[in-house]
């Protein structure tokens, strides 16, 4: 996770010395700056009609260049940034989609449930003609779409009761705003009463209606008033003009941010005196002033922020943000994290896209379920003083010029979506080349072939679906087993009626192994001499059999060292405790008891040097041969001792499980209570 992180940050680090590239590219070649100020004088009176729709002036009774040149520096100063991005828009022709009701609930789940926006709705009448013709609705919808404002065509033949309930009689347009100025509010319905049906008058019956929900001051008492107040509202927006109303783009954000901002407009066309707005610190027409509890901010003065809907949006989300704002941020950055793990998995193709399912289900739940507490916390009344600092350390962070910088490259990326996804695309590739030459690099085998993959994720499904995979924990020499709840479950896991389980052996490295010792041990001279001894006495038939023995058991050694690389062999060195020549056939053997051993004339094994937990036996039952001084012995959690050897190769095989009780060799057990004088169970 901290991996991806920190790929996202330097994606990020990326993305923003690529934006200061372009700038200089830009300044080299044109000579000017995004942030420049543009002379409305110079521009050509079809560039000048652009800037005002975009921002929301009407210019339908203006006819001289001059007049639309006046209208434009009365609206706030024109930046080549704004310039570029309205020429851009005007060229794009994209058709703006509008939605089609289907009936009531349709209507209502969309118009009058929405509160925090504004709906055009046109109506058509049964076995009547639109208000509104094709072309010119389609003209209206681009139109209005700049400044956040949806449509749709609701017909009444689909839905007659409920246009007869609303009186809706004839063809006509309903525009539906919020009612109140509280956030998630009631919404009103206003039908067009209009007589021209034209674009510009149908837009300026709704600019008007938009317009009269923002507060208008025309004097500088009431200025001086509003300025001193307090109220509900920490954060409020002015803007000082010499207009008849404000913009429409203005008038759409006072609606968007309806409980969180309050947007005023200072209508000083007709003012005589204007000392105030100088006390207050406005020198300029037009301008736009951001008081908050922490001071005045000037919007227009740093990088990206133009007189725009696009531009303000992003700033005014940035100072007075609301949880679903935080919520989408935080959603996207986690999903662009995840999407990191497309190149930094290595292997098959198929694989990585596995994995990157994976992770983008877990880190969106992880996140979905991180976000209900905060909500729960938000709710409470204590946290309000919290919620407060954190919105005061929020506005003074992006009020900053590097706020500033990351909001206009945010809008410049926002605005070219391929030059985005072609740049991660490209951080992508990168990462996955360091990646596979820092594996190469460390000799890692990758598997690059989808089949064997597919083959490896069936196997562990399968094993993970018939058998659950245990805790691997270390386990120490001496320690409290814990008492396993599932035992019946796991005994019935063991036929081979079902898939056994892929079980890692790193376990096995972590079980106690010792050697086997004797007290009162005779020297090696005599030892091998008595062995001789005893090999002579012995019959052919049964040295022909314990050597046979001896060679199948040492292939299976050499396997076992091979395989698991734990296995070693036991030092030839007899000890007449536990003497397994002694008058006994391998029938016999096999008869005894687990645990017995021959004391007539052995002495007794040196059990100190066991663990605690370790039954005491002298024979191991894999091979059933007793064990020999100095040899090497494993044992398992419930507590029955093997030779070493012989006990991993049984592991390593896949049965990994106890050969004597078939418990877990891997899972912990409650140890047995110490049977400790085993020599007096056998009578003498």
């Amino acid at each position: 996770m901290w991996l991806k992180l920190f790929f996202l940050l330097l994606y990020f680090l990326v993305l923003f010395v690529l934006a200061r590239f372009f700038e200089a590219i830009v300044w080299y070649e044109t000579g000017i700056f995004a942030t420049q100020l543009v002379d409305p004088v110079a521009l050509s009176f079809k560039k000048l009609k652009t800037i005002l729709e975009c921002r929301g002036l009407g210019y339908s009774g203006l006819p001289e260049k001059k007049d639309v040149r006046e209208l434009v520096e009365k609206s706030g100063d024109l930046m080549e940034g704004e310039l570029y991005s309205a020429l851009k828009e005007e060229e794009a022709s994209e058709s703006v989609s509008s939605t089609n009701f289907s009936g009531e609930m349709h209507f209502y789940e969309l118009v009058e449930d929405t509160k925090d926006g504004i709906w055009l709705v046109q109506v058509i009448a049964n076995d009547r003609s639109p208000l509104v013709g094709k072309i010119h609705w389609e003209k209206m919808v681009k139109k209005v779409s700049r400044f956040g404002i949806r449509t749709g065509t609701f017909n009444c033949s689909s839905d007659p009761r409920y246009c007869r309930r609303r009186g809706w009689v004839r063809s006509t347009l309903i525009m539906s705003v919020p009612q109140t100025t509280t956030s998630k509010g009631k919404v009103m319905l206003k039908e067009y009463s209009g007589r021209k049906i034209e674009v510009e008058h149908i837009f300026k019956w709704i600019t008007a209606h938009a317009a009269s929900r923002i507060k208008t001051i025309y004097n500088a008492e009431r200025l001086k008033e509003e300025w001193n107040k307090s109220d509900q509202y920490w954060v409020k927006i002015y803007l000082f003009a010499n207009l008849d109303q404000p913009p429409a783009f203005f008038s759409a954000l006072s609606i968007k941010f309806t409980g969180r901002v309050e947007f005023i407009f200072v209508n000083v066309e007709n003012w005589d005196n204007k000392s105030y707005m100088t006390d207050v610190g406005v020198h300029n027409m037009p301008s736009y002033i951001l008081r908050t509890p922490e001071g005045i901010y000037r919007y227009g003065n740093h990088t990206g922020e133009f007189i725009s809907l696009q531009a303000m949006d992003s700033f005014l989300r940035s100072v007075q943000p609301e949880v679903n704002d935080l919520f989408v941020l935080s959603l996207v950055l986690v999903n662009l994290m995840a999407w990191m793990d497309l190149f930094i998995t290595q292997g098959a193709t198929i694989k990585r896209f596995v994995v990157l399912i994976s992770t983008l289900g877990t880190y969106n739940s992880l996140l979905i379920i991180s976000w209900l507490p905060v909500l729960g916390f938000l709710q409470l009344p204590y946290l309000d003083s919290f919620y407060e600092y954190s919105l005061k350390l929020l506005r003074y962070s992006n009020t900053t010029t590097l706020a500033s910088w990351v909001r206009a490259d945010w809008m410049f990326y926002s605005s070219h979506p391929a030059l985005f996804l072609s740049t991660y695309l490209g951080h992508g590739l990168l990462i996955d080349y360091f990646e596979k030459k820092r594996r190469r690099n460390n000799n890692d085998e990758v598997n690059a072939n989808n089949l064997e993959w597919l083959s490896s994720l069936w196997d562990w499904y399968t094993s993970y679906l018939f058998h659950p995979i245990a805790s691997f924990q270390n386990f120490p020499v001496e320690s409290d087993w814990d008492e396993d709840p599932d035992l019946f479950l796991e005994r019935l896991a063991f036929p081979d009626l079902w898939l056994h389980p892929l079980i890692p052996t790193d376990y096995i490295k972590n079980l106690p192994m010792w050697r086997f010792r004797c007290l009162g041990v005779q020297s090696e001279e005599e030892l091998s001499e008595g062995s001789q001894d005893t090999e002579n006495d012995s019959d052919s038939e049964s040295t022909d059999t314990s050597s046979s023995e001896k060679e199948v058991f040492e292939d299976k050694q050499n396997v076992v060292h091979h395989s698991a690389g734990r296995a070693s062999h036991c030092e030839a060195e007899a000890c007449s405790c536990a003497n397994k020549y002694c008058q006994t056939g391998p029938y016999e053997r096999k008869g005894r008891s687990y645990g017995s051993y021959n004391t007539n004339e052995d002495m007794e094994p040196d059990w100190l040097a066991w663990p605690a937990d370790m039954l005491h036996c002298t024979e191991c039952v894999v091979c059933l041969e007793n064990f020999e001084n100095g040899c090497l012995l494993m044992g398992l959690p419930c507590g029955h001792v093997f030779h070493q050897n012989c006990i991993v190769m049984w592991l390593a095989g896949g049965r990994h499980c106890c050969p004597v009780c078939r418990w877990p060799s891997y899972k912990k057990k409650q140890p047995y209570a110490q049977h400790q004088p085993l020599s007096n169970d056998v009578p003498s």
